[in-house]
């Protein structure tokens, strides 16, 4: 059974950082693109961060140079560091598991809830 389970959402004041994790189970960890979406209130989903299997990284406008992206293969665990938080990153924080060969497999965590102040 696959299992996605995020942790480190919270309230925080502007300009304060966060730490994201997404354990995962069930799946060969370092063969799939892990990534952090993000819902707000009346919005649509958005990605926020993406790292491949090797490695490479992609982010959203909106976090370059403030969130940070990363994996620990041993652990089988997927982070997302959030620094400079501003009240517009306030949402559902979801983890999301991809590979895509001759299938498509496609995995999502229940979610964290990040809350920003000002």
């Amino acid at each position: 059974q696959v299992q996605l389970v995020e942790s480190g959402g919270g309230l925080v004041q502007a300009g304060g950082s966060l730490r994201l994790s997404c354990a995962t189970s069930g799946i060969v960890f370092s063969l799939y693109t892990m990534a952090w979406y993000r819902q707000a209130p009346g919005k649509q989903r958005e990605l926020v961060a993406r790292i491949t299997s090797e490695g490479s990284t992609n982010y959203a406008d909106s976090v370059k140079g403030r969130f940070t992206i990363s994996r620990d293969n041993a652990e089988n665990t997927v982070y997302l560091q959030m620094n400079s938080l501003k009240p517009e990153d306030t949402a559902a924080y979801s983890c999301n598991a991809r590979r895509v060969t001759t299938l498509t497999r496609d995995y999502w965590g229940q979610g964290t809830q990040v809350t920003v102040s000002s």
